[in-house]
């Protein structure tokens, strides 16, 4: 059997968050089944009941917002079973366009972040592993015509820590992505094919990547979800690895998620030249347009 790696995004529409993440969760086939029980064993133990049948998708940039954290942090940390009363109460009035009580605005955004922290530890005990790559919001290509045909760098190191994870456990990888734009999707399908196919480094990570991605829609695939929730974190909280990385933090992503964040990236050992180095999950490129 194989792992899975889930891919998302997260800013890249230049607009409000610091960076532009790639990236996701990879998952053993053997483990998926038991992953997506369990996380929906949390939604009911959170919000009282699956948040599709709310009419709810998961979505860091929507249960994981500013404005999420001010409602949570409106009244004082409310029980568990309290909690999931006033939250699916809160779920059902919106979907009925009724006003909800402050108290119940409380308790979901409350629901909300203690959510995302139990999806991490979901993570783990499936023995999940992260992957992402970070680069400037907005950084433009440059003019001097780097080809639109081609991956960029960032996406290159990130497929490369991929493999490098399937080397260490002698398996194989498959790459699933959400679903976005058709023209975008066919694009970078392209560049994918261009990668595996016309670079020496792209023929040796085909061997145990299968070129080919799986698109799904997020709104149906519980590993999608969880990958947003993650990638979003890691756009607004996490910055261990250069003092170049300088975008905004906010803190209370940072300090709740930070720390699983880090546990849950891939760390591995390699060799080039001769020379040993460590490699990490999560990667930050200032640059994806500079030579290596």
């Amino acid at each position: 059997m194989s792992y899975l790696l889930f891919l998302d995004e997260s800013g890249h529409d230049h607009r409000n968050t610091p960076y532009e993440v790639r990236g996701g969760i990879a998952i053993h086939a053997g483990k998926l089944w038991s992953f997506v029980r369990s996380i929906n064993t949390l939604q009911e133990s959170c919000f009282g009941d699956l948040l599709e049948r709310q009419g709810v998708e998961i979505k860091g940039s929507k249960q994981l917002s500013a404005k999420r954290w001010r409602h949570a942090c409106s009244e004082p940390p409310i029980d568990a079973l309290a909690r999931r009363e006033s939250a699916l109460e809160f779920l059902r009035k919106t979907r009925a366009g009724l006003p909800a009580s402050r108290r119940e605005f409380a308790a979901y955004g409350q629901a909300c972040f203690e959510f995302a922290r139990g999806s991490f530890e979901v993570l783990l005990e499936n023995d999940a592993v992260i992957f992402a790559s970070m680069i400037p919001r907005g950084i433009s290509r440059p003019s001097s015509g780097e080809s639109e045909d081609f991956l960029r760098k960032d996406q290159v190191f990130l497929l490369e820590r991929f493999y490098y994870f399937l080397e260490d456990r002698e398996e194989d990888g498959i790459l699933v992505m959400d679903e976005t734009d058709k023209t975008d999707d066919k694009r970078f399908v392209s560049r994918l094919h261009r990668y595996f196919v016309l670079t020496e480094n792209g023929r040796l990570r085909s061997t145990r990547i299968v070129p080919a991605p799986f698109f799904v829609s997020s709104d149906m695939q519980t590993p999608i979800q969880i990958a947003d929730i993650s990638i979003y974190c890691i756009n607004w909280g996490f910055r261990v690895f250069s003092a170049s990385s300088t975008g905004e933090v906010r803190q209370e992503i940072q300090q709740q998620f930070g720390a699983w964040l880090d546990r849950l990236q891939y760390r591995g050992r390699k060799e080039r030249a001769g020379h040993e180095f460590r490699t990490f999950g999560i990667v930050f490129v200032p640059d994806p347009y500079t030579p290596r």
